[in-house]
């Protein structure tokens, strides 16, 4: 009973040969790459809850996979490193957008959805729901913004998957994210990136806790300078080690309310918004 009811939430939406290597052709320039070994698709009807920290319901992951995520972006620098290391090696993770980041720079957030990866929100202002002032409607406004901020950003809905910051989720908030149909991202393993000031804390961090536990949803941000150098040797570990990735993707994309929408449109569109990219509409003629 307990395998039918997970099946019906966890969708093989396009698996692969999970111990078949990642050949030079599969990914140029790397014939070591990570990959993919499967794809799964979730069904966020009623908000399940993923990640074993939390919630202990869906155990999807079967031993020796990993997912990789990462809050907190976009980010100059970082982000785009993290892209760079993830994309030599032919992988894919997911991504929870702060959407104060995400209106800030859309720019980095379109090169994260144009290399394939999976986009979910995680609020707009990073604010801890579980505080007095969240509660309510104000909570509520967080969520929803963040979702708002990240479509404005985007320019496209991203999926139903959500990350509570600071992983602290009230029960009030929680049933409005499965009112709303969205699922509620915890993780199995924590990286602490943002405790470590060198890559090889991160590294180790992450490979230790891996080595116990065998598997699991891997917490990192790539708004840390730590963890953004710390992805290429990373990546490189965990092929080295054998684990292999599973790319989550989501059944339907998230809806947002139309208030917040004409919430964050008024607040960052400005009177001649246009949809031009910025280098159609910004060109550098003298210098780097």
């Amino acid at each position: 009973m307990r395998q039918i009811f997970i099946s019906a939430v966890i969708s093989m939406a396009a698996t692969l040969a999970i111990s078949a290597p990642v050949s030079a052709e599969q990914c140029p320039g790397n014939d070591q790459a990570l990959g993919v070994s499967r794809t799964v698709e979730i069904d966020t009807q009623g908000g399940p809850g993923f990640g074993f920290a939390q919630y202990k319901i869906y155990d999807f992951l079967e031993p020796g996979e990993v997912v990789l995520t990462f809050d907190d972006g976009p980010w100059p620098n970082t982000t785009p490193a993290v892209l760079d290391a993830l994309a030599s090696h032919c992988t894919k993770a997911t991504f929870f957008i702060i959407g104060k980041h995400a209106v800030w720079h859309p720019e980095i957030l379109k090169k994260v959805a144009a290399a394939g990866h999976t986009i979910g929100t995680h609020t707009w202002s990073h604010a801890n729901l579980s505080k007095g002032k969240m509660k309510g409607d104000a909570g509520k406004a967080e969520i929803e913004k963040g979702i708002s901020a990240t479509k404005f950003a985007l320019g496209d809905a991203p999926s139903p998957f959500f990350r509570f910051p600071f992983l602290q989720d009230p029960k009030e908030m929680v049933s409005y994210l499965a009112e709303r149909n969205i699922a509620i991202f915890s993780m199995d393993l924590d990286s602490f990136d943002f405790k470590h000031r060198k890559p090889e804390g991160v590294i180790k961090a992450v490979l230790d806790k891996l080595e116990k536990q065998g598997k699991g949803i891997i917490l990192m941000h790539d708004f840390q300078k730590s963890t953004a150098k710390a992805m290429p040797e990373l990546l490189k570990k965990l092929k080295e080690k054998g684990y292999r990735v599973v790319h989550l993707t989501a059944k339907d994309r998230v809806v947002s309310l139309e208030q917040y929408d004409t919430e964050i449109a008024k607040e960052f569109a400005g009177p001649t918004a246009s949809s031009r990219p910025v280098s159609s509409v910004v060109r550098t003629i003298t210098g780097n």
